[in-house]
Formats: C-alpha cells, structure tokens, sequence
C-alpha cells in the first residue's frame, strides 16, 4: 500500500542549506570566481589585464567608464530598483561584497595636465585603483569574453546585482566595449597620448567619448 502523502520524506536538510544560501547570494550584488562559483573569493587579486604588453586608456575610463560604474543606474525588470556598481553591498572598495571588481566611488578625478604629474603619483590615486580593477575584469580585445560587461548583461555568469544593461547596444554597454577594443599601442603605458584618438575632438580633456 502507498504510504499517505504526509508520511513521505522531504528533501534531505542539506539540500535545503545550500538551497538557501543560494537564494541569499543572489539577493546580493557580485557572484565570485571561488571554488563556488555563486561565492566571492576570500582574498581579492586583480591580474594586470593586459594582453601581449598592452594596456588600457586611464583617460578614457576616467572620462568614459567610471562614470558608468558610480551613476545610479535601474535594474532591468527590477521592479523599480536602482542600484550603483560602485556601492556598498556592490563593488564598493570597503563594504563590496561583488567579487574582484573594487571601486571608491568618491575617487577625485585626476587632472591630467597638471604639470609635473608624473605616472607614478597617478598610480597611487584612488582613481587609478579605480582602473586598475576595472581593467583586471576585461580580456583586451575581445569584449564579450569580459566580466565586466558579461556580468551587467548576466551573459555566461551570474550576477547579483541583477540584468543592468538590456543588451550590448546599451549605451553604457557600447562605452565599455569601446574602451576593451581600443587598448593603448604595444610598447606604450596606459597614458599614452594616443588616447586622445577616443575622443572627438582628439582632446582627453573636453572630446566626447568615442563609441563603436
């Protein structure tokens, strides 16, 4: 005879543990690339981003991405939600809980005519910080393959701070895939004056920024 409905066994109690530690880690901004792959890994370590010796534009992110990553931006199908990358709970630098991306969005920006700057004082800014994560999210090159745009599309990855860019032709979306797809010329630092081909007119100060 089969046994009443109440007297059949429930699921065993460690499924329903990791079932809800699921749950609260996705009610949170990141998802890591630890052994768990819905967890954050225990000591951040952002790899130099580069590919064959090129870097970057620090003037383009400045001007173009970072931007991005400290506006209030909604949630797609979020139910009204608006969240920063660069809060706390998100990436932010202190209280992130959103894997290797780390972001201070109060990071002043950097004037980069100011005479005497030199590349290594800019490295110790907050806002080189800044670009040095970002840039360690990203396969120069090859946009599509990069975390920093596939997790705000929630392609191939999840993503706790939910769907932000609708598609690739998001124009968030297009700024950072033109900033992976224009890295500085081989042999020349993330300052380069080439940067200013990004901008329209050719001027990091006051062009526009450049997309596809």
């Amino acid at each position: 005879m089969t046994p009443p409905h109440r007297d059949r066994p429930g699921p065993p109690p460690a499924r329903l543990a990791w079932a809800g530690a699921a749950l609260v880690m996705l009610a949170s901004c990141g998802g890591g690339s630890g052994s768990n792959p819905l967890d954050n890994p225990s000591n951040v370590s952002n790899p130099s981003g580069t590919v064959g010796g090129q870097k970057l534009s620090f003037a383009y992110f400045q001007r173009c991405v970072m931007p991005i990553l400290r506006a209030q931006l909604p949630v797609v199908n979020g139910a009204g939600s608006i969240n920063s990358c660069a809060a706390g709970g998100c990436h932010d630098n202190v209280n992130g809980t959103g894997g290797a991306l780390r972001l201070t969005g109060s990071a002043a920006t950097i004037d980069l005519a100011t005479p005497g700057l030199t590349p290594e004082a800019i490295r110790a800014t907050e806002m080189y910080r800044n670009f040095y994560s970002s840039q360690g999210e990203t396969l120069i090159g090859a946009p599509l393959s990069s975390r920093i745009l596939n997790k705000p599309l929630v392609r191939t990855v999840l993503h706790g701070g939910g769907l932000i860019f609708s598609d690739e032709n998001d124009a968030n979306a297009k700024i950072i895939r033109y900033w992976i797809t224009r890295p500085m010329p081989a042999g020349q630092d993330e300052f380069s004056t080439a940067a200013a081909n990004l901008f329209t007119p050719a001027d990091i100060a006051t062009g526009a920024c450049n997309t596809d």
